[in-house]
């Protein structure tokens, strides 16, 4: 197969400017750059292959978003149709269906009581957002709230109803790809609170119930070819702890058996995982750490409640992510190959034709990781994504295997090679553990030159992990392209890099994990990369109550920090900082160590603390608590951005608000004169 480079530029509905605006090869990138509306985001193809979708800049406000559908038959000729946002609902994701039928999600700022229901206070008004998913067809003519109940049940109070609209009822959980028409959802019980599953028809808005869930009751896997459940998960009582078990319908009795090999206590926080069927053999293909370190796909008899002797894929390094098997009806549930959860996720394809599509790829974008995304059953249009450190993703449709139509960057003004070398390191900490980092170096910078300021960058979670790549969030190519080096320590507690660093973070707050950030420091140090006076440690979320910790930890190797919505009264901290209740069960345990608040009188360096004043997951009395705690002792900042939530997408007001007070903080008030 040879791969061209096709002439076709997909240009988005604001305006040519907008789309060929590029800024200087070289230089800080500016914070506006930063800050604005991608170009396109949320780019999927429909499984026909015959539409495009996308949410671009609003053609009436470049600052909102719109949700634009194009031919792909006539992707010269632009956007067929355009919707820009509404006054209040504004579109933050998009995904093309089946059936011609589109799925948006929208956002809204919202201020009211919420009694309880969702994160926020218990009593009194919150400022959130409500989200809300709505099904729209192609040409965009009507815009419906998706999977809803239409019927109102009597014996639902006013504060559960505001509940439910509050929280959302309905979400597409499998899209069937064989059947024209229906989907799985999952439906949020109005009476009950909990959530059953149906068979959706996109056309009629037929249902037809396929899973009564439970408070502890929930499906495990789905027959993609009809929406059968196959096996269930449930939470039991044992002892003191809980077990969580899996149950495998037999196609004899019709009924679910019990598998004890793949029961585990919650506590141990082992992952098993079913990711499909073998048609085959029947066995279960499981995604699981119960033999090593890292996750592996393995096989598994439920007739004999036995694992196959030898997984059937695994990496000595990373874990296996997930499998991939075809949705195209000629090879329908054939694994066509794999995930390795690396420092970039990277796929496997044992499938010969993809596989061969993927390296030509590979070929045609040097340099770049290739994701392909969606394709059609003859792989005349293949969706794919190039991506790298150095420049914000790009997206392309490969037409009829020979010409590649590049539909455009998701920041076309912020050119290549702005950043600095990336790469994935190892360091040792104080007790001997390796800790595994990614580490971002200044533009320009080479081994041997004078060493430069840096920044500590711990996750938030903290029970998630970082990936290379371009930074989505503007705060890596803000530092680096500015001169910082940014060193993002994968510390214990992480999750998704091994079973063994991920518990070893448990009640370790502001002790060994805070550890694993100081010896980050010492680490840059030692490369000669950084001066061991000219480190700062700035952290978002648990990265914010790491870097508060670090504002109170004795011999501090930095010189500043900086603490995004940050966590720092551990009693206060409660149970609704995750949307997954069992998440909040399991690591709720976990949270001890170190209180910042409570020993604010040890403050010993500057800090800045940041948050939004709709952020529910991380309130404000935290950062505004330390604050008050320890502006006295060294010199501090409080700022609340306005209409601000937890995670993002954040709008560009925000980024450019928050990426100035970062650079401006660095520049002047880290430590004497500045970083």
């Amino acid at each position: 197969m040879h791969v061209v480079f096709g002439r076709t530029l997909l240009l988005t509905a604001v305006s040519l400017a907008a789309a060929n605006s590029y800024a200087e090869s070289s230089g800080p990138i500016a914070i506006e750059d930063l800050a604005r509306l991608p170009a396109l985001q949320s780019v999927s193809m429909s499984p026909d292959g015959k539409h495009l979708i996308a949410l671009v800049p609003s053609p009436k406000n470049a600052e909102e978003t719109a949700l634009a559908t194009w031919d792909t038959s006539a992707l010269s000729s632009g956007p067929k149709v355009v919707t820009p946002s509404g006054d209040r609902m504004k579109f933050i994701a998009a995904g093309a269906l089946k059936s011609d039928k589109i799925l948006v999600i929208g956002r809204q700022e919202w201020t009211g009581q919420l009694g309880g229901c969702g994160e926020g206070n218990a009593s009194g008004a919150t400022k959130t957002f409500v989200v809300k998913t709505y099904l729209t067809g192609d040409d965009q003519k009507e815009f419906n709230e998706a999977f809803t109940d239409n019927t109102r049940r009597l014996g639902v109070s006013e504060q559960t109803q505001r509940c439910l609209e509050l929280a959302g009822t309905a979400s597409l959980v499998n899209m069937l790809p064989l059947d024209p028409d229906r989907v799985v959802i999952q439906q949020l019980s109005e009476l009950s609170l909990t959530s059953n599953y149906y068979l959706y028809n996109l056309k009629t808005k037929e249902t037809e119930l396929l899973f009564r869930g439970g408070t502890r009751a929930s499906p495990a896997l789905f027959d993609s070819r009809t929406g059968k459940v196959l096996a269930k998960s449930q939470i039991e009582a044992a002892g003191s702890d809980y077990e969580q078990q899996v149950l495998i319908l037999d196609p004899a009795s019709g009924q679910f058996v019990l598998q004890r090999p793949l029961t585990t206590k919650l506590s141990d926080r082992h992952t098993v995982e079913l990711a499909g069927v073998d048609d085959a053999t029947g066995k279960y293909y499981v995604l699981t750490d119960l033999f090593s370190d890292k996750v592996q796909a393995h096989l598994y008899d439920p007739k004999q409640q036995k694992f196959d002797a030898e997984p059937v894929v695994a990496n000595p390094e990373f874990s296996i992510a997930r499998l991939i098997f075809s949705t195209q009806a000629s090879n329908f549930n054939q694994v066509l190959g794999f995930v390795i959860d690396g420092p970039s996720p990277r796929t496997v394809y044992v499938d010969p034709t993809l596989k061969a599509i993927q390296d030509n790829l590979k070929q045609a974008f040097p340099n770049k990781q290739i994701d392909i995304a969606r394709y059609t059953d003859d792989f005349s249009r293949i969706l794919f994504k190039t991506s790298s450190n150095d420049a914000p993703s790009s997206h392309h449709i490969l037409l009829d295997r020979k010409n590649v139509v590049n539909l455009g960057s998701e920041r076309p003004w912020v050119g290549e090679g702005r950043t600095g070398e990336e790469r994935w390191v190892t360091y040792t900490a104080r007790d001997g553990r390796q800790i595994p980092a990614i580490l971002d170096l200044p533009a320009g910078w080479k081994q041997g030159d004078p060493a430069a300021p840096a920044i500590v960058h711990p996750h938030g979670g903290p029970w998630a992990r970082d990936y290379m790549g371009w930074d989505v969030s503007g705060w890596v190519p803000l530092l680096t392209s500015r001169g910082y080096a940014v060193l993002r320590p994968q510390y214990r507690g992480s999750a998704g890099l091994g079973r063994d660093l991920w518990i070893a973070g448990d009640r370790e707050w502001g002790q060994k994990m805070s550890d694993d950030n100081d010896d980050a420091a010492a680490y840059l140090v030692s490369q000669g990369i950084a001066g061991k006076d000219r480190i700062a440690i700035f952290g978002y979320s648990y990265g914010g109550f790491a870097a508060a910790a670090a504002t109170v930890r004795p011999n501090s190797p930095f010189q500043c920090a900086i603490a995004g919505a940050p966590v720092t009264d551990l009693g206060r901290l409660g149970t609704s900082w995750s949307d997954n209740r069992l998440q909040r069960i399991l690591q709720g345990q976990t949270v001890k160590g170190m209180d910042p608040l409570k020993n604010a009188a040890n403050a010993n360096i500057p800090v800045m603390l940041f948050v939004g004043d709709r952020d529910v997951r991380t309130p404000a009395f935290h950062a505004q608590g330390f604050y008050d705690a320890v502006k006295n002792k060294v010199p501090a900042q409080f700022h609340l951005i306005a209409d601000q939530q937890h995670s993002m997408p954040w709008y560009p007001r925000q980024q450019r608000e928050t990426l100035g007070l970062i650079e401006n903080y660095l520049k002047s008030d880290c430590g004497p004169g500045g970083l």
